[in-house]
């Protein structure tokens, strides 16, 4: 997807339509995509690289995947464990917040140059 606003929500729309589909509740998982696709657009953007966006159920339906890829390897996000948490004001700073407050598991996986990948997963089976 281009690496712009309209990319970005288009991530999140796909989102929405395909777990529709699937027969999956969609809430949870678009605000997951909508940050780190966010992020690709405002820290990963290269010119003429895309961001990708691939959602997958395993485990017999009992576990969805979410990982979107981007440019910029050499920029790896903080993770929020060692993160400053943004002052109340901020109007930026808390999107890898809310990614771990949603999903079950997450982490961001460096490479292959000259990317990373942010991937989110939440159980879809209590």
């Amino acid at each position: 997807m281009s690496p712009t606003r309209r990319g970005a929500r288009l991530a999140r729309l796909l989102t929405t339509a395909h777990l529709g589909e699937w027969g999956i509740p969609s809430e949870p998982a678009a605000q997951i995509v909508a940050e780190p696709a966010a992020n690709a657009v405002v820290h990963g953007r290269v010119p003429g690289r895309d961001f990708r966006l691939d959602l997958a159920v395993d485990g017999g339906g009992a576990l969805l995947r979410i990982e979107v890829s981007y440019a910029r390897g050499d920029r790896l996000p903080s993770l929020p464990a060692g993160a400053a948490v943004p002052d109340g004001d901020a109007e930026s700073g808390r999107g890898l917040l809310i990614v771990e407050a949603l999903a079950d598991r997450w982490g961001v996986s460096p490479g292959p140059l000259p990317r990373k990948t942010v991937r989110a997963e939440l159980d879809l089976v209590p």
